[in-house]
């Protein structure tokens, strides 16, 4: 980001020229045109657009959002140092991403795995506009090299919420509407192992609202969630539990039987008073914010500060803690995440195979 002297410094003739040069860069971005020597027409021009909305597509709305702050800081950066952000620079990128290691610029130093994700932003944003980073050239790759080597830290990951957590959690909910939606929420992405998005995206019904990302049947044995996930499309299914109090299943039915809920997104917001549901889906920041509350109000970790405890929690705890409490053959666990592989869910898997195998008897000691 520029300095604040920068900003003060700036005109309205710059900003307009930024503001242009913005624009240039999102109708590049769209990367998908008539080639030259094909006369447009109405139905042509219809196809691209229709072309142009299947490419945004072939990513989430997070990531998309996420590469373009990331070409926007770069082509920022390029222009503060008097260089073109095309054709790609070897060269350049390696100096961009000293700099965002350094600590040099206004903003504090990022870390490491901050960077490598802005450098596969730039390299999908190269991509849309016909040009290839080779992200194994030596400017790059060396700097790379260096950084993780002298910054890297081991990953931070977020608590499991375990069983006996999410016991204590759904415990602190009301049984009016917003409080049977919330019980809802907590304990179907906790015995499902769903991401938040994957949480807010379902719908009651298979194509009840474009933006769907998911539907439910309900079973006798339990609810059969079909989602358009990270991976593809996959199956979760999530049995009914030993009790009323705490099954999964039957927390959703109570939701959409007394929010009268038989068409299009499953989970909404309420009115003011808590009486009335609304047409309106949840944001997926509504699941991490109601995690982190919960979390408090249960009194999980109060061993801790309280920012320490907010902090330790997020809506991937809901997917670490299936996978921790589950005592059953990790392959289940893999395919309930949806991952592709093994490696994936033992990431997941935070304290239960600790010490399973012990190695040092086994060894003789």
């Amino acid at each position: 980001m520029p300095s604040e002297t920068e900003k003060s410094t700036s005109t309205p003739s710059d900003d307009l020229d930024e503001a242009r040069i913005d624009e240039r860069d999102q109708e590049e971005s769209d990367g998908i045109i008539l080639p030259s020597h094909v006369a447009g027409s109405g139905t042509l021009d219809r196809l691209v657009d229709t072309a142009r909305d299947y490419a945004r597509a072939a990513a989430s709305d997070n990531t998309l959002k996420a590469y373009a702050k990331d070409w926007g800081h770069f082509t920022r950066w390029c222009r503060i140092k008097g260089a073109e952000p095309l054709p790609p620079s070897p060269e350049m990128i390696g100096l961009y991403l000293a700099d965002l290691a350094s600590g040099s610029r206004p903003s504090s130093a990022l870390s490491v795995a901050t960077i490598d994700r802005r450098l596969s932003g730039l390299a999908w944003n190269y991509a849309q506009r016909g040009f290839s980073l080779d992200r194994k050239n030596r400017h790059i790759a060396t700097v790379l090299a260096g950084i993780k080597r002298k910054h890297a830290r081991p990953p931070v990951q977020k608590a499991p919420i375990l069983a006996e957590d999410i016991l204590a959690m759904v415990a602190t909910l009301p049984f009016d509407l917003r409080g049977l939606r919330d019980r809802a929420i907590l304990l179907l992405g906790y015995a499902g192992g769903l991401r938040r998005s994957e949480i807010v995206s379902l719908d009651v019904h298979k194509d009840d609202t474009p933006e769907s990302g998911g539907w439910i049947e309900i079973f006798e044995n339990g609810a059969l969630l079909t989602l358009n996930a990270k991976t593809g499309w996959r199956e979760v299914e999530i049995g009914r539990g030993s009790k009323d109090q705490t099954c999964p299943v039957h927390a959703l039915q109570q939701w959409l039987h007394f929010a009268k809920i038989d068409f299009g997104p499953v989970f909404v917001g309420t009115s003011r008073d808590g009486k009335r549901a609304l047409d309106k889906r949840l944001n997926d920041k509504h699941v991490a914010r109601l995690i982190k509350r919960t979390v408090l109000d249960a009194g999980i970790r109060s061993d801790l500060p309280e920012k320490e405890r907010l902090d330790l929690f997020s809506g991937h705890s809901l997917r670490a803690g299936l996978a921790s409490s589950a005592e059953v053959d990790e392959r289940y666990v893999q395919k309930q995440l949806g991952h592709a592989s093994a490696e994936m869910t033992r990431r997941y898997q935070r304290r239960r195979d600790r010490f399973r195998v012990n190695l040092t008897q086994a060894a003789g000691l």
